[in-house]
């Protein structure tokens, strides 16, 4: 694909109007009321906390459907379609000065067919229209607003706007299509060409590039543009994104490779110390805006905290820090207390702002702070940083620390324990005064997909604690899904009450059958494989793109463009998941077609993989454990699901590990059990060792992956 070419092409037709763009913008919940309002339109009748939030306005909003864009087709108008989602403050804050504003309405409501979509219920639709924007603007974010001609295809793309801009931007584009309507409708034309062109995927061939080396020239190409004093990427701002980590410290596992697992290891460090990470309440914010992790935005997203549970606990297996330990206890007690609804799934996200101003729930000032700390204030101040030379808007505080514990017991003459009881009186009080203040607001869908890396987070959870109530959660969160996920046999993206059924999205298959293959593989329940198994291949019947080998996006063909999603975003690619998946499942079935299928949808990708890793560390990911030996490790015997949990709460990258306590005729299992005792299987391309009794004999057996250990960290 030759994206630099379309959007130099695209360019000087828009560089006019993007002088006009703010270039603030939410970075990659209301319900109704017996108060009276001047204007109410057709998002009243939504379920969508962001939709709702302008049900009010005096735009005639109408959510996305085909009757809105049958209308427009009909009437020869203008598309608007406007993206966000509840807790993005920059789309709070143009709903605010902009869409409440009568006199915008009135130029919208006259010229335009003006359309409100919630990204998180419809991620295709913002896949598509922020492709769109990225290929006009060369960035992209939220609010995300794009002008369409009837037929969808479009003619502007732009984030925030302040109610001059936007009323600017209406004027000028109305008088563009008005005026001269083939002009427009051809440079429409070259930007729906160039989302499709972004979506091409050559199909592989054969496997020859799948090797080592190509891993080695993708580190390569990442390496310098890494962080090396604050961790993650050198940017103005800083994002987690752990899917990223989690490929780092496989490599640098498999490897050895130390410059690798010392950049993982300072990031996680520097992330769990900023104030990215809630250290009252737990969990993780959004993203960073300095490179320091000290100040973020403020938004608490489900699969941010979802992910970086898992991120965390694995983690705490590698280096056993008691740091990472109490990041996933943390985040734990976050979720169950802030995100969980009553039927046992999670909901999606907390606004980043209350009484209108963001963060205001989470910062401190130091009169606060002395109120409820008293005689503990000094301490506190020096561990979280309470000096003018750090305060934040209005002289108040983010907690941080940026001295490592061991360093700060030292310096002011206590002891570990010491330290610990007072963190946890200090976080205890704090947290009771917070609870006092006007919450921020929920956005209370569940969303499949999200939740199913909550699943994958609670699983690495029990794997890393050994707490068996985190199994339990994660196997509760799965039954509330598939209760209130299915609709007639079919999968949705999303439920709340009164919701409508939105179809599932690839994302939603293959997170959801990935969960319950790790629920699988800790639980022994064969019915979670079988889970697995059928998501997978009604999956590969929904979303299969026999041309480029991959699988699309969405299930229906309504968009301007085709999606195949092959990069990774806030969440990991769902293509990427698949082929996982398919892998996975091959080893466990010695299917060799299905992982056929695994390694020539990464065959397409290694290009882009070593050109561009930052985005497709899942890809990297595959690679890893299809270029490095792969163990297939099988328990049998009645005491399997002990000797598993024994065996899962010790760190080996590329093992798939799985157990049965009964016998049975699965590939792995067939043959194996016996009343004599249990015994751990180890295999790799289908050949098994011979078994033995105990973990440390079964890690043995793994040769060189035995040194995939910290320097000083004991592991096993």
């Amino acid at each position: 694909m030759n994206f630099s070419l379309t959007r130099s092409v695209l360019f000087p037709f828009v560089s006019v109007l993007s002088a006009l763009v703010l270039l603030a913008s939410c970075k990659e919940a209301s319900q109704n009321s017996t108060e009276e309002h001047p204007y109410t339109n057709a998002l009243i009748n939504e379920t969508s906390p962001y939709l709702l939030q302008h049900a009010h306005n005096p735009v005639d909003w109408r959510p996305w459907s085909q009757a809105a864009l049958d209308e427009a087709k009909e009437k020869k108008k203008l598309v608007l379609v406007s993206i966000g989602y509840s807790s993005c403050h920059w789309c709070h804050v143009m709903e605010e000065e902009t869409f409440a504003n009568d006199s915008i309405a009135k130029i919208m409501n006259e010229n335009f067919i003006n359309i409100k979509v919630d990204r998180e219920e419809r991620p295709d639709v913002d896949q598509i229209y922020m492709t769109a924007v990225q290929l006009m603007q060369g960035n992209g974010g939220w609010p995300l607003n794009v002008i369409t001609l009837p037929n969808g295809k479009p003619l502007y793309g732009g984030t925030y706007h302040t109610k001059e801009q936007w009323g600017q931007v209406l004027t000028e584009i109305s008088k563009l299509y008005n005026e001269d309507p083939a002009k427009a409708e051809e440079y429409s034309d070259m930007v729906a060409e160039g989302i499709q062109e972004v979506n091409l995927i050559s199909p592989a061939t054969d496997f020859e590039n799948l090797t080592q080396e190509a891993l080695t020239e993708s580190l390569t190409n990442w390496k310098p543009n890494w962080d090396t004093v604050w961790g993650g990427e050198k940017s103005m701002e800083k994002f987690m994104l752990p899917v990223n980590l989690d490929f780092l410290l496989d490599y640098a596992l498999l490897t050895d490779d130390s410059e690798v697992l010392q950049q993982v290891e300072l990031s996680l460090d520097k992330m769990a110390m900023g104030g990215i990470y809630d250290h009252v309440a737990g969990g993780f914010y959004r993203y960073s805006t300095d490179t320091e992790w000290k100040v973020p935005h403020f938004e608490k997203m489900l699969y941010d905290n979802g992910q970086m549970l898992s991120l965390y606990a694995k983690a705490y297996k590698v280096f056993r820090k008691e740091r990472y330990k109490d990041i996933v206890q943390g985040t734990i007690r976050f979720l169950e207390r802030e995100m969980k609804s009553p039927d046992g799934a999670y909901y999606a996200a907390l606004d980043a702002q209350s009484e209108g101003k963001e963060g205001k729930f989470y910062v401190w000032n130091e009169a606060e702070l002395k109120e409820v700390l008293t005689t503990d204030f000094e301490v506190f101040s020096a561990y979280y940083n309470i000096q003018k030379a750090n305060a934040w808007e209005d002289d108040t505080y983010v907690l941080h620390s940026t001295v490592a514990d061991s360093q700060f017991i030292t310096d002011h003459g206590l002891s570990a324990a010491q330290l610990s009881a007072l963190k946890a009186t200090w976080h205890e009080k704090l947290l009771q005064a917070r609870d006092k203040r006007i919450r921020p607001r929920t956005d209370d869908k569940i969303l499949i997909s999200w939740n199913a890396l909550v699943i994958n987070g609670y699983v690495d959870a029990y794997e890393a604690l050994g707490t068996e109530a985190y199994l339990e959660t994660a196997k509760n969160i799965l039954k509330s899904l598939k209760t209130n996920g299915y609709y007639n046999g079919e999968l949705g993206h999303s439920y709340k009450e009164d919701s409508k059924h939105i179809p599932a999205f690839l994302e939603d298959y293959s997170l959801l059958a990935n969960a319950a293959l790790n629920l699988y593989s800790v639980s022994l329940n064969p019915d979670y494989l079988k889970l697995a198994e059928d998501l997978t291949k009604t999956a590969q019947e929904k979303f299969k793109d026999p041309a480029s080998g991959m699988y699309r996006y969405n299930q229906g063909n309504e968009l301007i463009a085709q999606i195949i999603k092959t990069d990774d975003g806030v969440l990991p690619s769902p293509n990427a998941i698949m082929a996982q998946n398919l892998l996975l499942l091959g080893h466990i079935y010695y299917d060799k077609e299905a992982m056929k299928k695994a390694k020539t949808m990464l065959s397409s990708m290694v290009p882009v993989t070593k050109e561009n890793p930052y985005s497709y560390a899942k890809w990297n990911s595959l690679l890893l454990q299809s270029t490095y030996p792969f163990y297939e490790v099988a328990i049998v015997g009645k005491d399997a699901k002990s000797l598993l949990a024994a065996m899962s709460n010790q760190y080996v990258p590329n093992t798939l590990l799985v157990g049965s306590s009964v016998e049975s005729e699965l590939a792995l299992f067939e043959g194996r059990y016996t009343d004599e005792g249990t015994f751990i299987y180890v295999c790799r391309d289908h050949t098994c060792k011979l078994p033995v009794k105990t973990v440390n004999e079964a890690i043995a057996l793994f040769g060189g992956n035995k040194k995939r250990t910290p320097t000083n960290t004991p592991r096993f």
